[in-house]
């Protein structure tokens, strides 16, 4: 069954939550392809999936770090045996094994979890630090209009 996104998943940072939806939409993909006649589009999509979500998970875990997120450490623990997991999937997959309805349900309990869980967890320090940065370059940008006023 395709996977739907519904507000309850945004995380109110837009770059993230379009990042998630990407990745809900290579979960999506999976369900919709024969194992055994299209195996070329499924290795594709799983490394498409694989890629993606490791461009994600390093996004992620940057704005972490900036914002002095406290779990950064154990946050990305949880990304590193996420992408072993899928590493694992791929190689099953190699093996020919019927990975499909496995994989499928796997990546979209754990998308689900992990967005409403892990990830909601450091929304409010990103978002935080954002605001912060937004402030700083308005004040700056505010210090440049008055110094040229007055000069």
């Amino acid at each position: 069954m395709k996977m739907k996104w519904i507000p309850e998943y945004n995380t109110g940072i837009d770059v993230i939550d379009d990042q998630h939806k990407r990745i809900l939409d290579y979960i999506n993909e999976i369900e919709g392809v024969n194992m055994h006649t299209d195996r070329a589009r499924v290795k594709q999509i799983l490394e498409n999936i694989i890629d993606y979500t490791q461009s994600h998970f390093t996004f992620e875990e940057s704005l972490q770090e900036e914002a002095g997120y406290k779990y950064r450490v154990p946050h990305k623990r949880v990304h590193d045996i996420f992408i072993k997991k899928i590493e694992s999937y791929r190689d099953r997959f190699e093996l020919g094994q019927s990975i499909e309805s496995e994989l499928h349900e796997v990546l979209s309990k754990w998308l689900i979890n992990h967005i409403q869980h892990d990830d909601a967890d450091y929304v409010g320090a990103v978002k935080e630090n954002m605001m912060g940065i937004i402030k700083e370059k308005e004040t700056k940008k505010g210090k440049n209009w008055f110094a040229r006023f007055f000069s």
